[in-house]
């Protein structure tokens, strides 16, 4: 068998990775919209659509080698956000502040701060791995701020109020 690593193949599954991977997100927020809007079926549609776009993107990511130990996922979550608070929100928030695009300078500025978060709560994961902790985990809907245990007053990223947090299952 020819080596994947460097081949055309690669570059395709990580493209296809990455595009299969965008539209469940963006059909999921089509399914908000249109549940909003009063159209159940066409959200359903787009939930569907969704999900069958997550399996795509599974199957390429498995058959990249992009799944691996739990250890190894979390060393991998952790050196991804933290590049993400680090250089990547850094240099776009720079980029939205001096354009002056406010909605930008606000969504990458709430993403930065909640990306280091996550490399926290990742860390915390890979400190405690194996010590099966039961920790239930509650998201802002608004910033994406996300927390362990129920929220006890407004989020303190966006500041929020406490009905906007969700429990993860």
């Amino acid at each position: 068998m020819t080596e994947l690593k460097g081949s055309k193949t690669e570059n395709n599954l990580l493209e296809a990775f990455a595009g299969e991977s965008q539209a469940n997100r963006k059909y999921l927020a089509f399914a908000d919209k249109a549940d909003a809007e009063g159209h159940k079926q066409i959200a359903r549609l787009f939930r569907a659509a969704a999900a069958a776009e997550t399996v795509h993107a599974h199957a390429h990511l498995r058959v990249l080698g992009g799944i691996r130990s739990t250890r190894e996922n979390l060393q991998e979550a952790i050196s991804g956000e933290t590049h993400e608070f680090v250089n990547m929100y850094p240099q776009m928030i720079k980029d939205a502040s001096s354009e002056g695009f406010d909605p930008a300078l606000r969504s990458f500025s709430f993403a930065n701060t909640v990306e280091k978060v996550h490399a926290e709560l990742y860390q915390k994961a890979f400190d405690n791995l194996g010590s099966n902790q039961d920790v239930d985990y509650y998201v802002c809907r608004v910033c994406g701020n996300t927390i362990e245990g129920e929220p006890h007053g407004p989020c303190p990223v966006c500041q929020a109020g406490q009905v906007a947090f969700f429990k993860v299952d």
